[in-house]
């Protein structure tokens, strides 16, 4: 490239950056004089970039808000970090477009890249792999995505209209509060004015359901509780967002509680989802000990009163299987008392049983040298 091509271009890399930049303050970051600046910035507009002159004391040039630029003036680090962004969140992250959308905006930054960087970025994506099997959404989840993204920003009401997990559908006025990518997914948390208050609250927070034991609860994300945090007059529901089936802004508006955390809100639900078995255990160890070994959205922890001098914490779960559950409590290494479901105490000293066995079994001998 001639040099001043280099400089139209690294002007166009300036005024990416936003905002407005003085005709003073490009010229001494280009090394040119004023007028230079003002000619280079008619070739932008030659090449159609809308760059925007502003008359006054402190005007200058800027580009055109909304402006859509390729990303031909990122650095090979850059480039780099968006491309690998898009490949890791096309198979771990919560889809909102189609993986058509995905790839191809995968192509067009791999086609800008520098052939060493190109080749480089080639050897990672053929040697590297992931855990978690890609995850499939259609391009209508990143229109819904925008759409309450705007109505909770703006507190606009909206209808929204819902599968829920046993496959009833409805229609509902909700006020949506935040939007919490969680698992993999989207998920709204919204008021539900039609509900009324909610009659059991959930407390504590939460995390992913992934996180628990590979012999764990059945912690399907297909899931959509309606527990959670009270705001008002209206019970807060959380909603996946791959089973809203339509969205329609309705006029009017509405205030969200100042302190209404969202992602709260979600952990919490996905903690106090009804499964088959609910559990409640105290156990005598401080809430962090036990967190440890019970991530939020699993589990809720409550403290307890101190008895005799120790800390208990109380833990409260929801359950497909108890088979699991044994194993979480041995692993705590702490006095617990199981208050519900009774079985599991079954449960309990059968493992206890087994490990006495294994643990006191004697090793079997070693076979004999072959002497052959």
């Amino acid at each position: 490239m001639t040099t001043s091509t280099t400089r139209v271009l690294a002007l166009l890399e300036i005024l990416q950056g936003g905002g407005t930049r003085t005709v003073a303050d490009l010229a001494a970051r280009l090394g040119v004089d004023e007028r230079t600046v003002r000619r280079y910035a008619g070739h932008l507009l030659e090449l159609g970039v809308p760059v925007e002159s502003l008359r006054g004391r402190y005007g200058g040039y800027r580009l055109a808000p909304g402006h859509r630029m390729p990303p031909l003036m990122l650095t090979d680090e850059e480039a780099l970090a968006v491309l690998l962004g898009l490949l890791v969140a096309q198979r771990t992250g919560p889809v909102t477009a189609s993986g058509a959308a995905s790839e191809s905006a995968a192509a067009k930054l791999r086609r800008v890249l520098p052939k060493a960087l190109g080749r480089r970025l080639e050897a990672l994506l053929e040697t590297a792999d992931f855990t978690a099997p890609p995850r499939s959404a259609g391009g209508r989840e990143a229109g819904l995505l925008l759409g309450l993204a705007e109505a909770a920003r703006d507190r606009r009401p909206v209808a929204l209209g819902y599968t829920d997990r046993r496959g009833r559908s409805s229609e509902r006025t909700v006020w949506p509060y935040g939007l919490v990518a969680h698992g993999g997914r989207w998920y709204l948390t919204a008021a539900d004015p039609s509900a009324g208050p909610a009659t059991d609250p959930s407390a504590g927070p939460a995390t992913d359901p992934s996180t628990a034991p590979s012999a764990g609860p059945a912690t399907d994300p297909s899931i959509d509780p309606s527990a959670g945090p009270v705001a008002g007059p209206a019970e807060v529901r959380t909603f996946r967002l791959d089973r809203v089936t339509g969205m329609r802004v309705l006029p009017g508006s509405f205030e969200s509680p100042p302190d209404f955390d969202p992602v709260a809100a979600v952990l919490d639900s996905l903690a106090g989802a009804p499964w088959a078995h609910e559990v409640r255990v105290r156990v005598r160890a401080e809430e962090h000990h036990v967190r440890r070994h019970l991530p939020p959205g699993l589990a809720t922890l409550s403290p307890l009163p101190p008895e005799d001098g120790a800390d208990w914490t109380e833990v409260r779960l929801r359950a497909e299987r108890l088979d699991w559950i044994p194993a979480v409590l041995a692993a705590l290494d702490r006095p617990f008392v199981i208050d519900r479901p009774p079985e599991l105490r079954t449960l309990v000293t059968s493992l206890a049983d087994r490990l006495t066995m294994y643990a006191t079994a004697s090793a079997p001998e070693a076979p004999a040298p072959d002497d052959h």
